[in-house]
């Protein structure tokens, strides 16, 4: 061990005279307490180096001095509180020089030891990190959404085209099973096909009442001439006249036959059968009835009450569209209001029917025929049918026949789930009946090919869209009713908006929308942006859209579940809200073919439909309806 002697030569600075132990200094721990007590000459003396002090530094040490000249260092004894070992007191006038405490260097090689592993570590933990990353990111990005609303929409629309719609017409008309079963399949596997995921095709077994095997008749007693419904004398009818002629009946009506004297009542008004009950007896009388100014089913009550007991119904050509020849046409009607007539009471005994009144719906010229009516023209300078005032009301025999029978009606839905607002529903309903059918299919077709086009590229609609085709419609919306009725609850609460695709185009010379008060800003603002890009050029029409009600099955929806409604649709003229009510009567149907050859007006209807989906908005839980499966 060494030491240092603090000096002061004559005022100069503080130097050290290093000592050094002879032999060295060791502290045996196996001595005994007495030796350490005992001095001696055995003790080691201390021999001291001299070391010159300069201000400068140190030089070179001089010859070693005299031992004997030099006071040995009287060492102080200390024994520990243990007795083990004897450490020596410095002098006063001596410091250490260098002291290294024994543990500092082994704390430090522990420390360097420890971060060496701590950030070997850390780097194969990043770097194992680093591989696993590399080795699970997918070499094709996730698709991205589009990110603008309207670049959203304007993809959608370019998406719709003529010719798409023309194809899916033709497969959807080149079915060699022309049943609504059959019809009802197809669309389901076509939409599975276009990428919805969550389709069900459910059916109904209902009460539905059919022509018979003979075609109804109107018998007049004077000249005991028997004619069809549309006019043509019975001895007449060609082979392919049957199918037409049993088109045309009224649903649900009472069967048999019935004389009676032919009444002319108008539209059956309360003014109207108020002047007729006060110059006739109108117990078990045949009313004359045109349709259109009030609800079908409305009439027929007030008829009921007076004591009618057959009802022809026709349709004036003066509130016909132009162009639209109806004078040897006869229609059908349906006097269900909605729903499987067998749950309201209809019995076997009742012969399937909703009313005790024999109703048949007859043409023009055969009304004008019975009427004995001077009447003639179409349009503006028509003269409405009416019986002459002096003439001779004509008595007729009446004879309905008819058939009911219990069948199953199918629906096809389907989803395509939302992201933002999942329990929140907008429907779209169309029809798929074999003889009512038109290219409402084939433009729902498009619509959900389109939509599921942007999905698989990451797209998905705020709101829950649900596609709907119907079965039943042309007996009084069976389908819509029953599905409707089965999922009240959800609908009522969750549905946003009825979408109609009921006959999309049924004329080409007006474009026509009718909304609910809710939505006639939305329908009115679909409008005006689509003017400038009519489908004919030049003189574009503006804004016409109604509050009427609507016909077919969205009605169910709109009455009895206050779903706001919209529908689109291409007719012959604008119709006045007097005549509204003509739409009750079901002609048959053209062909899409025939009526739109090109497809235009299916694809501006398509695509002014596919603007109220897009925009279908904080997230709820998942609410399902409910469905039979077929």
């Amino acid at each position: 061990m060494a030491y240092r002697k603090v000096c002061d030569a004559q005022g100069g600075p503080l130097v050290g005279e290093v000592l050094h132990c002879s032999g060295g200094l060791d502290l045996d721990w196996d001595l005994d307490k007495e030796e350490l007590q005992e001095p001696g000459p055995r003790s080691d003396r201390v021999q001291m180096q001299h070391v010159e002090c300069q201000r400068s530094g140190c030089s070179d040490p001089g010859p070693d001095p005299d031992p004997e000249m030099m006071e040995p260092i009287q060492p102080s004894v200390s024994v520990s509180p243990h007795g083990r070992f004897e450490r020596l007191q410095e002098d006063p006038n001596y410091i250490s020089h260098f002291t290294r405490a024994p543990g500092h260097k082994g704390q430090r090689r522990l420390h360097c030891f420890l971060l060496r592993y701590f950030l070997a570590g850390s780097g194969i933990f990043v770097l194992g990190l680093l591989i696993g990353w590399f080795a699970h990111t997918p070499t094709v990005k996730p698709p991205v959404p589009p990110s603008d609303s309207l670049d959203l929409l304007q993809e959608l629309l370019r998406g719709i085209t003529a010719d798409k719609i023309d194809a899916l017409q033709r497969s959807f008309s080149s079915l060699s099973d022309d049943s609504e079963e059959a019809r009802a399949r197809y669309l389901y596997r076509q939409w599975v096909g276009l990428g919805l995921t969550d389709v069900h095709l459910s059916n109904h077994t209902v009460l539905l009442i059919l022509p018979g095997s003979t075609p109804n008749t109107i018998t007049d007693k004077s000249s005991r001439q028997c004619f069809l419904p549309n006019g043509t004398p019975c001895d007449q009818r060609g082979p392919n006249d049957l199918p037409k002629q049993q088109f045309s009946y009224a649903a649900y009506s009472a069967v048999g036959s019935l004389q009676g004297e032919v009444v002319d009542v108008q539209y059956a008004s309360v003014d109207d059968l108020r002047r007729a009950r006060e110059s006739l007896n109108l117990t078990n009388q045949i009313a004359l009835v045109k349709l259109g100014q009030a609800p079908l089913l409305y009439k027929l009550s007030l008829l009921s009450e007076l004591g009618f007991g057959g009802v022809l119904l026709y349709i004036d050509p003066c509130d016909a569209p132009p162009g639209r020849h109806i004078w040897h046409q006869a229609f059908r009607v349906t006097l269900n209001p909605g729903g499987n007539p067998a749950t309201v009471g209809v019995s076997r005994e009742a012969g399937g029917s909703l009313t005790s009144l024999l109703v048949q719906p007859i043409s023009a010229f055969l009304a004008k025929t019975l009427l004995s009516s001077p009447s003639t023209g179409q349009g503006v300078s028509c003269t409405p049918l009416a019986m002459p005032p002096n003439a001779e009301r004509k008595k007729i025999t009446l004879t309905v026949g008819s058939q009911f029978s219990y069948k199953k009606i199918y629906n096809v839905v389907g989803y395509l789930k939302g992201r933002r607002n999942p329990d929140r529903y907008v429907l779209v309903g169309s029809q798929h009946d074999s003889d009512q059918g038109g290219g409402a299919s084939a433009i729902m077709n498009q619509l959900i090919a389109a939509l599921t086009e942007q999905t698989k590229r990451g797209w998905v609609p705020d709101r829950t869209t649900v596609f709907c085709s119907w079965g039943g419609s042309a007996l009084g919306n069976i389908g819509s009713y029953e599905w409707g009725k089965d999922n009240s609850v959800v609908l009522q609460s969750s549905a946003v908006a009825y979408v109609s695709l009921n006959s999309p185009v049924r004329g080409t010379e007006t474009l026509r929308a009718t909304a609910s008060p809710t939505l006639l800003q939305l329908t009115s603002d679909i409008q005006r942006r689509q003017l400038l890009s009519c489908i004919r050029g030049g003189n574009c029409p503006g804004p016409n859209v109604s509050s009427l009600q609507l016909p077919g099955d969205v009605s169910f929806f709109a009455n009895q579940l206050a779903v706001p409604t919209l529908e689109f649709a291409f007719e012959q003229t604008r119709a006045e809200e007097t005549t509204s009510f003509l739409s009750e009567a079901q002609f048959s149907a053209e062909s899409p073919e025939t009526l739109d050859p090109l497809f235009k007006f299916h694809e501006t209807i398509a695509k002014r439909s596919l603007q109220r989906l897009p925009h279908n908005s904080p997230c709820l839980t998942q609410v399902h309806l409910p469905v039979k499966n077929a």
